[in-house]
């Protein structure tokens, strides 16, 4: 009996471990993605879809700072893995590059939706 329970207990917290590792890398919040720390993801209308790549380097980035994607990420779901100009990795949302907005201070602020008519946040 303590044999099956330990086992049990063992498998759980592996199928725990392995959901975790699995996680995808953003989630939705208030009705719309957000990475983490809880802070608001948006994506840029001229990135164009399924390119694999982000138009927004230099002064761009800085304003609005890439969602970084650690080594080795793989794409799960609605993620992917593109590579920005620079050889980092950064996750695509439904094949566009997802970025935060550097004015966003707390967890759920949403200051960058419609930024110059085109930076939008993720709905889920």
């Amino acid at each position: 009996m303590v044999r099956k329970l330990t086992l049990s207990i063992l498998g759980a917290a592996a199928l725990t471990i392995a959901g975790h590792a699995l996680a995808a890398p953003g989630m939705a919040s208030n009705g719309v993605l957000v990475g983490d720390k809880g802070m608001t993801l948006y994506t840029f209308d001229k990135d164009a879809a399924n390119s694999g790549k982000s138009v927004c380097n230099g002064k761009c980035a800085a304003a609005w700072p890439p969602f970084m994607a650690p080594a080795g990420a793989k794409a799960e779901g609605a993620w992917t893995v593109i590579t920005r100009d620079d050889g980092a990795k950064q996750w695509a949302y439904k094949g566009m590059p997802v970025y935060y907005w550097v004015k966003d201070k707390a967890a759920g602020d949403k200051t960058g939706d419609g930024v110059a008519g085109v930076w939008h946040i993720i709905k889920p």
